[in-house]
């Protein structure tokens, strides 16, 4: 199976990812390993997690950046996975989840009630 590539301004090709379809850098790490980014997108450093946070260095790799706090003028870059919309985000902050999976409960329950209903011919009050 191959993968598709999209030639990219700059050298670097970008890989669609096969979830969203949606292009996918691969950026080659201080590890000697790959990791696919999200193209074109410089966040600042504070707005990430510690360790999903890629900074480039001068030889073109990315290494995590970990220090915290970070520089606030520090930019960093994600993962693809962490943007692409056909994948569930990673517990990035677990009480953030647990909000979530609560509003996901009470969406349901508020569902599951059938919504009062006003008759045609009852007037409602004039908000003025």
């Amino acid at each position: 199976m191959g993968v598709d590539r999209v030639p990219q301004l700059g050298g670097g090709h970008a890989h669609m990812c096969p979830v969203c379809g949606l292009p996918q850098e691969r950026v080659a790490t201080l590890d000697h390993d790959w990791v696919m980014l999200e193209p074109d997108l410089h966040v600042l450093a504070h707005l990430v997690p510690a360790d999903h946070r890629w900074i480039t260095l001068s030889d073109g790799r990315v290494t995590v950046y970990g220090v915290w706090p970070p520089d606030p003028s520090q930019r960093c870059r994600i993962e693809h996975r962490l943007a692409c919309s056909g994948q569930r985000l990673p517990d990035l902050w677990p009480w953030l989840s647990a909000l979530r999976q609560e509003n996901q409960r009470r969406a349901e329950r508020l569902a599951a009630c059938e919504p009062a209903r006003i008759p045609a011919e009852t007037e409602l009050p004039d908000a003025g």
